[in-house]
């Protein structure tokens, strides 16, 4: 993959992204896509095939407006559910895995990351994120990380146009199309709407629209070698915990990517090495709050409440378990949908 491109377009999906909506609608790359790209070593010619693919499905189910249909069959509480799923699975990535990689000094940077941002996160003139990231650049480069190294080689950062082999699309349709889509359909549309209507109510953002932007952006990046994208819920709580209200966090997101891809255009190989895992599973942790404490929406029903719980636990433990979690919260929201429509629930009832 062409490195600093596959950064400049992302960076462009940002800002395209950020005049669409004018909310801090992100776009991120594909979770489940990422996962089996970097597991499997699949090969540039087939992302580009199941970017495509993806592009296809999801703008199919848009303009035939089959989303619609599908949005009327996943309740409330599983899509709050499925927002609770995904905080904790961040949670246990941040504190799994990322702040704990630099052993005790990553600790201690985390440590002081967490107080900076509850000392900063409500003081909306000195963005919290922006120190903490500062803080992380500090912190690579005292331990020799040498994060800006430039012992690369300079390369373009002009794509080529090309259209993916009927070979790689359905490659990428069956390696990485089927497991992305329930993920999709969950989080990207369903859960980031479902944000975008309690933070942004009076955008009255469509499905559709979502839909369509995520269908056009990964045609984009099919034909351009960029990576596979999405809208999802929790860039977008990312987003808004730290501050974020109108799109101008993602021009400035937009064009920090770009000026990333120009880095890697110069040679600087090691790019990365700016943004230590402890810092990072800090951010990432804060965001996954955030996501998780959306079930306040449903305290005033205990079973709406425990079948968001039975729906997140099943997402964050399972494979495939945003599909299954939708399929079984589905079926518990029918069964107990005469019990909503007492006026009071007996205090016998247990789920």
């Amino acid at each position: 993959i062409n490195v600093s491109w596959a950064f400049f377009c992302f960076g462009l999906f940002q800002i395209a992204s950020a005049a669409v909506y004018g909310i801090p609608m992100p776009v991120q790359p594909l979770k489940a896509v990422a996962i089996l790209v970097i597991t499997q070593q699949i090969a540039p010619p087939v992302i580009s095939g199941g970017a495509m693919a993806i592009a296809v499905i999801m703008l199919s189910l848009t303009i035939s407006g089959s989303i619609d249909g599908l949005a009327k069959l996943i309740p409330g509480p599983v899509i709050r559910g499925i927002q609770f799923g995904l905080g904790v699975k961040l949670v246990m990535l941040a504190l799994g895995k990322y702040v704990p990689s630099d052993g005790l000094s990553g600790y201690v940077i985390a440590s002081i990351c967490v107080i900076v941002i509850l000392m900063l996160l409500s003081r909306r003139r000195f963005p919290a994120t922006v120190v903490v990231l500062f803080i992380g650049a500090l912190y690579a480069f005292v331990l020799g990380g040498h994060p800006m190294d430039s012992s690369g080689t300079a390369s373009t950062v002009i794509p080529s146009f090309s259209l993916p082999s009927w070979s790689d699309v359905w490659m990428g349709f069956v390696l990485l199309a089927l497991p992305q889509i329930p993920l999709s359909l969950g989080n990207s549309l369903l859960a980031t709407k479902q944000l975008a209507d309690d933070w942004f109510p009076e955008r009255h953002i469509p499905l559709r629209r979502i839909g369509m932007t995520y269908s056009l952006f990964n045609a984009l990046a099919a034909v351009f070698g960029g990576i596979p994208v999405c809208h999802g819920s929790s860039g977008m709580a990312g987003h808004y915990v730290f501050g974020a209200r109108t799109g101008g966090s993602l021009v400035i997101y937009g064009l920090f990517n770009i000026a990333l891809g120009a880095a890697c255009a110069l040679g600087f190989t090691n790019i990365t090495g700016l943004f230590p895992l402890p810092v990072l599973g800090v951010i990432l942790f804060v965001e996954s709050l955030t996501l998780m404490a959306r079930l306040k929406e449903l305290i005033g029903s205990r079973i709406d409440l425990t079948i968001a719980l039975i729906v997140g636990l099943i997402a964050a433990g399972l494979s495939n378990g945003f599909l299954i979690g939708m399929v079984i919260g589905g079926i518990l929201s029918a069964v107990c949908r005469p019990l909503r429509n007492m006026n009071a629930y007996p205090e016998s009832i247990e789920l």
